[in-house]
């Protein structure tokens, strides 16, 4: 399997973003799960809040930064492109989200691209059972990642067996 292609844009001054192989990696799983063309391209970029509050104010009607925002492709007609989109992920609403919910940095970094490139895909969560799938998707992809459940609702040492 080929690395997707991914254009890792960095607009903020932040420690801890996710590096270019993380990225590809992250990516790639996702479109190798759905058997997406793995030379696909898209972009990621990392901003700081005002980029992104006023994408999400422009674009969604939001006036507040967001964790990620996905702007699809679309291919023009009679045109096929290998192109995916873009993804715009907040470095503060990412590393707080991750401190409330007791996550690595790292495991909500990769939880926000697949999250990302699956909108990019087609993938939404706007009625209950598009979440359900979508959610049970980003857990099947994530566990292949190594990273636990992002959507647990207590740390695994705090589960019960009953």
């Amino acid at each position: 399997m080929s690395d997707p292609r991914v254009d890792r844009q960095v607009a903020t001054d932040a420690e801890g973003l996710p590096s270019q192989a993380e990225l590809e990696a992250w990516v790639g799983t996702v479109l190798s799960r759905l058997a997406v063309d793995p030379d696909s391209e898209l972009s990621v970029r990392l901003v700081g809040a005002a980029e992104s509050q006023a994408l999400n104010r422009d674009y969604r009607g939001r006036d507040k930064p967001t964790n990620v925002l996905s702007f699809p492709f679309e291919n023009p007609p009679g045109i096929s492109l290998a192109l995916l989109g873009d993804l715009v992920i907040c470095h503060p609403v990412v590393a707080a989200e991750a401190a409330e919910q007791d996550k690595s940095l790292h495991d909500h970094y990769a939880h926000m691209v697949v999250h990302g490139t699956l909108h990019l895909l087609g993938f939404d969560h706007l009625e209950d059972d598009e979440a359900e799938a979508m959610e049970a998707l980003e857990r099947e992809i994530l566990a292949e990642l190594g990273i636990v459940d992002p959507y647990r609702t207590a740390p695994e040492d705090e589960r019960t067996d009953s």
